[in-house]
């Protein structure tokens, strides 16, 4: 049975929005609570739409969309918390210093410190972002705005359900451990659904290249580690928001 606060765990753990605290969770209940992940990604999304929506109320984007557009990356930075840039930045610097080994990029991985491709890698990740931001403000296509994050959630709800966390007693082992997978199946259905009602071909289109980028990144994970950690889940999301972000704008032209 779900309750309420395991939506309350899960937007405590993946974003800063304000919540209720969700108190002592046992492992079994935050195996559940990734159920919710899709829906606070949608939640993140919207306000984002809705940022932009105000911002355009007010003229900005018409006046300054280069700053409009920054704005709203940064609420979208802020309501994540940059945890996922943080797990981006991690895998990096592990991927590029482990040399195709295991135990290296495991033990990397956990060095606080970020080297020189992890800052360019998050460098040019918020630079798409900006960019494809400021593209989806002057066309006016909300949805844009509001999918990418939904869908980032819905490839990290795919990861835990099909893929060996190899981190016992890490961050994601409990969600990896006790997620129902017949329940997370449905609500991945259910969100693949609401993309292709909320965009049509553009949203089936989007789809796809999630479906492709989860494919090539987890075949990676297999490869390097024998599945993945929570620095790796990070990059997921992070990856195919950029992605995503970046086709949605393309697709607004």
């Amino acid at each position: 049975m779900l309750k309420p606060r395991l939506f309350w765990a899960a937007l405590h753990l993946l974003s800063r929005l304000p919540c209720p605290d969700p108190g002592t969770l046992t492992p079994e209940e935050r195996g559940r609570s990734a159920l919710f992940y899709p829906l606070v990604g949608a939640l993140m999304g919207a306000l984002l739409a809705l940022a932009a929506w105000g911002l355009g109320a007010l003229g900005l984007i018409e006046r300054a969309p280069g700053l409009a557009a920054a704005l709203v990356l940064s609420l979208w930075v802020w309501s994540s918390g940059a945890l996922h840039l943080d797990g981006l930045a991690d895998t990096v610097d592990a991927w590029v210093g482990g040399l195709g080994d295991r135990e290296r990029t495991l033990r990397i991985m956990k060095d606080p410190t970020s080297g020189p491709m992890a800052i360019a890698a998050l460098v040019l990740v918020l630079l798409l972002k900006f960019a494809a931001i400021e593209t989806l403000l002057r066309s006016g296509w909300l949805p844009g705005l509001l999918l990418p994050p939904l869908l980032g959630r819905l490839l990290l709800l795919a990861l835990l359900m099909g893929t060996p966390y190899v981190r016992p007693g890490g961050m994601a082992a409990d969600q990896s451990a006790w997620l129902p997978r017949r329940a997370a199946w449905v609500v991945l259905m259910l969100g693949a659904l609401g993309v292709t009602w909320l965009a049509g071909l553009a949203g089936l289109i989007l789809l796809a290249l999630a479906g492709v980028l989860f494919w090539w990144v987890r075949r990676a994970l297999m490869a390097r580690l024998g599945g993945f950690t929570g620095d790796g889940a990070g990059a997921l999301i992070e990856l195919g928001e950029t992605l995503l972000i970046v086709a949605a704008a393309m697709l607004a032209l």
